[in-house]
Order: structure tokens, then C-alpha cells, then sequence
């Protein structure tokens, strides 16, 4: 096992595009040690040409987060190559379908619970003793409005996040007698493709951009951030 002492490490989600690529390398900028996790190699591949660019360093991991036992051997192979985890951003998500309830598919419903509720489960399942093992610990879970405010033909979309917020929750009051903090993150809307797929007539020139809301999440894994359990609203 070869321990890294001399930078913090962070776990990505998402790593590949949108926030959970700002947040990369916002967090590399700042001189963390990547753990970049994303489905598309050749994505994780441009990402790490840009991390070098900034002097930084990344370990790429493609994974399917609906994979759940990939899940558990990324734990092991974080554990056997750094010993600790001292951020997790768990910036991936998927909107699913925008439909009436009644008419939510199975597939729709398996895949908006698996990547934005399950595998950030397994996560903390995973990366929990990573985490404790740091001297500052801190892990942030992107969430949404609709979490809690569900809008008609929102419904697989907001019970996914409603469960995870339920979970971090509950999570976070396990750790006040630990130097570990848990927080969720809700960005707002953000010039992402997530954004365009759920309102394809709005002016993406409008919102935030992902580079505008990654400070704010790389903030919160500051080994400083003392908020736990906190759900936190992006102000522009």
C-alpha cells in the first residue's frame, strides 16, 4: 500500500462532464490528488490531459455506478493504493424520464433509484472507513429542489433525490462524534446536458455554468467546513 501524504484526496462522480468535471479540476487547481470515477474512458482520458495541464494528478476509474460490486472493489483499490479518502463529491446523476407516475417504466424507475440513490449508498458503504480515516473526512451529495418541492411528471426524478437526501441525513447525525462531516449540495439550475434534456427551450446562456458552482462544493471539502448534515443552496 503506497500512502500519500503530502496532498488530500478526493474521490469524483461524474468526472467525465458537467459539475462533477468542474469540481475535478477546481479540486486539482487547488492541489488534491484525483480519484476521477465516470462511465466514458475517452471523457476520463481528456480530463486527465487537462489535470496534468494544471499540474495535477489522477487516478481514472471507469465504472458504471449501477454496478454495484465495482462499487466495492473501488473501495479496496483506493484503500490499497492511497490508505484514505479525505473528499468524496458525488456529483453523478441521471434525470431519467419527465412522465406521469402511473406511466413510470420499471427501467426508468431502476435507473433514476440506482445511479442517484443506490450507488451512493454503496459509496458510503464502500468509502466510509476511507473517509474516517482521514483526519478531516468530508463527503458531499449533489441533490435538487425537487427533492423538496416534486413537480407533476417529476416523480422518478424527485423520489430518487428524496431518498438520498433522507440518507445523507441520517448518515451525518452517525457522525457527530467523528471528525467526519456529510452534506448535500443542491447547485440550482446549471448550464448542463441534465438542464437541457429537462427544459430544452430555455436559454442555457441564463444559468450558472458548472466552473460558477464548483468553488462552493470543493469549499465544503475543505478539512475548514464544519457544517454537517447541512443542506446546502448554490447563491449565485
Amino acid at each position: 500500500m503506497t500512502l500519500v501524504r503530502d496532498k488530500r484526496i478526493a474521490l469524483v462522480t461524474g468526472a467525465s462532464r458537467g459539475i462533477g468535471k468542474a469540481v475535478a479540476l477546481e479540486l486539482a487547481r487547488s492541489g488534491w490528488r484525483l480519484v476521477a470515477v465516470a462511465r466514458a474512458q475517452k471523457a476520463l482520458e481528456a480530463l486527465d490531459d487537462e489535470i496534468k495541464a494544471l499540474g495535477g494528478e489522477a487516478t481514472l476509474v471507469p465504472l458504471d455506478l449501477r454496478d454495484g460490486p465495482a462499487i466495492d472493489q473501488l473501495g479496496a483499490a483506493v484503500f490499497e493504493r492511497f490508505g484514505r479518502l479525505d473528499g468524496l463529491a458525488a456529483c453523478a446523476g441521471v434525470l431519467g424520464a419527465l412522465t406521469p407516475a402511473h406511466q413510470a417504466t420499471p427501467a426508468v424507475m431502476d435507473e433514476v433509484m440506482a445511479v442517484n440513490f443506490m450507488a451512493n449508498w454503496r459509496l458510503v458503504r464502500a468509502l466510509h472507513p476511507l473517509l474516517r480515516a482521514s483526519d478531516a473526512g468530508r463527503a458531499v451529495f449533489l441533490t435538487s429542489g425537487a427533492a423538496k418541492d416534486p413537480h407533476a411528471y417529476w416523480a422518478p426524478y424527485a423520489a430518487s433525490k428524496a431518498a438520498l437526501d433522507a440518507f445523507v441525513t441520517s448518515y451525518a447525525g452517525e457522525l457527530n462524534i467523528t471528525p467526519m462531516k456529510a452534506n448535500l449540495f443542491n447547485p440550482g439550475p446549471t448550464r448542463t446536458a441534465m438542464r437541457a434534456k429537462a427544459f430544452p427551450g430555455e436559454d442555457p446562456q441564463t444559468l450558472p455554468t458548472p466552473e460558477d458552482v464548483a468553488p462552493a462544493i470543493c469549499d465544503m471539502l475543505a478539512a475548514s467546513y464544519t457544517e454537517n448534515g447541512a443542506w446546502v443552496q448554490f447563491e449565485r
